[in-house]
């Protein structure tokens, strides 16, 4: 039999199932204790490269209960337009096939066919026509060619652009049912006709691009987590899109349990599809304004600012994974 691959992965993991076994035996412990075990578990595996991650996503002790919802948030009025210069970023090509159109915030991807376009998420639909639209052309690319639009899940900052691309466009919107569900509620985002929901293992193929759609609730009960292929220069790699990443002490209890389920789970199917690139839907989790500005500045033979490897993957997985576990100390 074959010896297991032993990666600084694997090592971590065992050093935690250590730490983790050994410090909840024995007397009952609180839940600022039970969860600062967590929480250093999740600080192992950030190391530098997932430090935002961490601070998003792990709870804070002591707890900070959250603020009541004010102004819009509280009305469902339109929300305010900042100005273009508050959020606009360029658009660039980050792999062959693959391009950013997104803002200083979020993210939106276009994964560019020979037979048309796959766009993963919108932005706020204020945004929409500058940064995707507008991006697209100045990258040289027509957004009508725009076939499809996938949704990571059902938050306005993702989903607030989709019906203007559908209508503009004709471009088909896909989103997990139960978000579907959700966005039909949207009292301050523009909401999309109901066009297609996805499913687990639902996979695209237009031309010579693809990407496979993985149900992963916890943000949202209806989040879908992506695996793209892309090219550098003709050369593979697999792209992993963690598709909704924060947990707050609002979140249902269940979908907790539900985001740590699903980080285990899509860290498992990105080790199966040996990904080496992560990609997420707002600019902070993956590093983008750090790695851009890197890839502009590219030269021949220089490596790829997004081509991380696995264990780099693996370790934001397991951030989330166990933040959320801290979480659940306090439930």
């Amino acid at each position: 039999m074959k010896a297991p691959l032993i990666t600084p992965v694997n090592l971590l993991i065992s050093a935690m199932t250590v730490l983790l076994s050994g410090s909840l035996q024995g007397a009952e412990r609180t839940a600022d204790e039970i969860a600062d075990i967590y929480r250093t578990a999740a600080a192992l595996a950030a190391g530098t490269e997932h430090e935002s991650l961490r601070g998003v996503v792990c709870p804070a002790s002591p707890r900070i209960p959250p603020e009541p919802a004010t102004g819009n948030n509280a009305t469902g009025q339109a929300r305010t337009i900042p100005p273009l210069a508050d959020w606009y970023r360029e658009p660039a090509r980050v792999f062959d096939e693959l391009y950013f159109v997104g803002t200083d915030d979020h993210s939106s991807w276009a994964i560019v066919s020979d037979e048309g376009i796959i766009l993963l998420d919108t932005l706020y639909d204020y945004a929409t026509g500058d940064a995707i639209v507008g991006g697209l052309q100045k990258l040289g690319l027509d957004p009508g060619d725009i076939e499809v639009v996938i949704i990571s899940h059902g938050h306005g900052d993702h989903h607030g652009g989709a019906k203007y691309l559908q209508d503009e466009f004709g471009a088909r919107i896909v989103m997990g049912a139960a978000d579907w569900d959700t966005v039909a509620q949207d009292q301050r985002n523009p909401i999309p006709r109901r066009d297609i929901e996805a499913t687990d293992g639902m996979r695209f193929d237009l031309g010579n691009a693809s990407i496979t759609l993985y149900h992963t609730p916890g943000h949202t009960d209806g989040t879908m987590s992506s695996i793209v292929t892309v090219h550098d220069n003709g050369e593979e790699h697999t792209v992993a899109y963690w598709g909704g990443t924060s947990i707050r002490p609002t979140t249902p209890t269940d979908n907790v349990k539900l985001y740590i389920d699903s980080a285990v789970r899509f860290r498992n199917i990105a080790r199966q599809a040996n990904a080496d690139v992560l990609l997420a839907n707002h600019l902070i989790f993956d590093g983008s304004r750090e790695k851009l500005p890197v890839l502009a500045a590219r030269g021949a033979g220089d490596p790829h600012p997004y081509v991380v490897g696995f264990d780099v993957i693996s370790r934001y997985l397991t951030v989330a994974e166990n933040c959320a576990r801290a979480e659940m100390a306090y439930r």
